[in-house]
């Protein structure tokens, strides 16, 4: 199968998944500069319930599963190794 097929499937798969759990979120975000630096912090607070949630979850997990098949697959398809020389005719 050809790399270009499977990126655009995990691209379209983590869109879609991503896009049903941020889609139907109820959340917050919140943010605290403070000096001494340690003492800033960032908080998020993410929560879906209901169907999105329950399809968005697989959908993200099985994009970045295709996602890093893509990208073995593309490594794999560099390496020099296994490639047949060209017969000249």
């Amino acid at each position: 199968m050809k790399t270009d097929y499977v990126l655009i499937g995990s691209v379209l798969l983590l869109a879609i998944g991503l896009g049903l759990i941020f889609g139907h979120m109820n959340g917050s975000v919140r943010f605290n500069a403070a000096f001494p630096v340690s003492a800033a912090s960032v908080q998020v607070s993410i929560n879906t319930t209901g169907v999105p949630a329950m399809a968005g979850v697989p959908l993200t997990l099985l994009g970045l599963a295709l996602l890093m098949a893509a990208v073995i697959s593309a490594i794999v398809r560099a390496l020099p190794i296994g490639r047949q020389p060209a017969s000249p005719q």
